[in-house]
């Protein structure tokens, strides 16, 4: 395990390299590999921990009765998934966690971390549970930003929406995004030919220049 990278992540931000070592143990962290496609958590079982991406990506979702699928969000390495469920181990999940490619995982078990008075805590713990808060308040922050992107009625600015905050997050006008056509759509809450044509137009149009998932805005563009 690649400890240089755990100390980099939101995760162990701030722990010194003894105190990860003692709080993977005091977690009982495991790793597990998964490939592409493989469901990892479901929607309805409940759990008493969550993962650490250690390699790879997993995509966050809502499959309604019917069939239809919601993109809630991509997690890339370095990121965490389930944690929420897994602090609050009566609530079932609400969603569904695929591999959306190959993926190494990190699994941590939050027991220790529910257990014991603030004073008993040892520093790894505080500083994990400080992190753990920062994290969720991020999380909050993403499913805000989709809600806005979603707001919008007009495809085109549902797109430009999305594309522009990728545009403010990276400090670039070209960029790649972190979904495929169909998990774009879906994360935009729209049908994918719907999406493919207006795509194709916004380029015509000059707004945009597009390959697979690498992505150029213009602001010279007929908007």
């Amino acid at each position: 395990m690649d400890s240089d990278f755990l100390l980099q992540t939101r995760l162990f931000h701030g722990l010194t390299a003894p105190e990860l070592s003692a709080a993977l143990a005091g977690l009982q962290a495991s790793e597990k590999l998964f490939t592409k496609g493989t469901r990892i958590f479901s929607a309805g079982e409940a759990t008493n921990r969550f993962a650490l991406v250690l390699s790879g990506s997993v995509t966050v979702e809502s499959n309604d009765f019917w069939g239809n699928r919601t993109i809630l969000g991509n997690i890339d390495r370095g990121q965490v998934f389930a944690e929420t469920f897994a602090l609050l181990p009566e609530e079932p999940l609400l969603v569904d966690v695929n591999a959306n490619e190959d993926c190494h995982l990190l699994f941590i078990t939050v027991d220790v971390l529910l257990s014991g008075e603030d004073g008993e805590r040892p520093s790894w713990m505080r500083k994990l549970s400080s992190n753990l808060l920062s994290i969720s308040l991020h999380k909050n922050l993403m499913l805000s930003r989709r809600s806005f992107h979603t707001a919008p009625r007009s495809i085109r600015a549902r797109v430009m929406s999305y594309l522009n905050t990728l545009c403010l997050q990276t400090g670039s006008d070209t960029f790649t995004i972190p979904f495929d056509r169909q998990q774009l759509a879906d994360y935009l809450n729209l049908e994918r030919s719907a999406l493919s044509k207006e795509l194709g137009k916004m380029q015509r149009d000059g707004l945009i220049a597009f390959k697979k998932n690498r992505f150029t805005i213009h602001s010279d563009g007929e908007a």
